[in-house]
């Protein structure tokens, strides 16, 4: 476990950045979708929904930045193989071009799949800088089910659904499941040190519930035939990731051993 103290002051400025600056484009508050109706309707859409990433990718570099002078930031993009996150994110990418996502903006649905999944991808790995990247090494000197639990807690807080016309079960059950995803991808990030890897994850998430490129372009039916092969093919590559790193583990320790003979 991680001893250094955790600096809640960043915890604090982290969050208000990502919070502000996302929800400035989230809730239209610089009046950008009507900036944007000159752009095709897919192409605004997925601006939208960049801009909403950058804010909280922005906050991570920074909190990042200055918690990498305290102690190691260990998630990197790709991790030490490579292969393994850019396999899964080609696999993401193909399942969705190749079962095709319907659209209101006259598009192909297999062209539009593979832009909505390649938006969603971008999306996905500037939320990760920020959820594992940074604030879950910031409270690693927590136990683990607290550090998902608060993890989760600010991935909540700020979507700031609370503000919306939602009710309090739906409140509650979108609580439930930032806490529940913060403990199942954080649990990647443990195993593989990559913000793709985990990025790959939050996009199988994003595409069963109400991706913003998404919506209903594609069936339940469509969709559990995603998650389906995704599930498994990522989880087989993860336990391959794992095997790797035991094997480099136990060739360092036999190594140190040597040198101290």
């Amino acid at each position: 476990m991680d001893h250094q103290p955790i600096s809640w002051r960043r915890v604090g400025a982290f969050m208000l950045i990502a919070t502000v600056l996302a929800n400035l484009f989230r809730f239209d508050l610089l009046g950008h979708k009507a900036m944007l109706t000159a752009l095709p309707g897919w192409l605004a859409v997925l601006l939208s929904v960049i801009a909403e990433g950058a804010g909280i990718l922005l906050a991570a570099l920074i909190a990042r930045h200055f918690l990498g002078k305290v102690r190691p930031v260990p998630l990197q993009l790709l991790g030490n193989l490579p292969w393994i996150p850019l396999t899964m994110s080609a696999i993401a990418l193909l399942l969705l071009s190749v079962v095709g996502v319907n659209n209101s903006y006259g598009m192909d649905p297999h062209g539009y799949g593979l832009v909505a999944a390649a938006g969603t991808l971008l999306y996905c790995i500037m939320e990760e800088y920020g959820w594992r990247g940074y604030l879950q090494t910031e409270l690693a000197p927590l136990a683990n089910g607290l550090k998902y639990g608060v993890v989760g807690f600010c991935w909540y807080l700020w979507h700031l659904t609370f503000l919306t016309s939602a009710s309090l079960g739906d409140n509650l059950f979108f609580l439930g499941m930032m806490i529940l995803g913060s403990w199942g991808i954080g649990q990647v990030a443990e195993a593989t040190k990559s913000i793709l890897t985990c990025a790959c994850f939050h996009l199988i998430i994003q595409v069963m519930m109400f991706n913003a490129l998404i919506r209903n372009g594609i069936s339940l039916q469509e969709k559990i035939i995603i998650l389906s092969i995704a599930a498994v093919s990522y989880f087989w590559l993860v336990k391959k990731w794992e095997r790797h790193q035991a094997a480099l583990d136990k060739a360092q320790c036999e190594n140190d051993l040597t040198a101290t003979n």
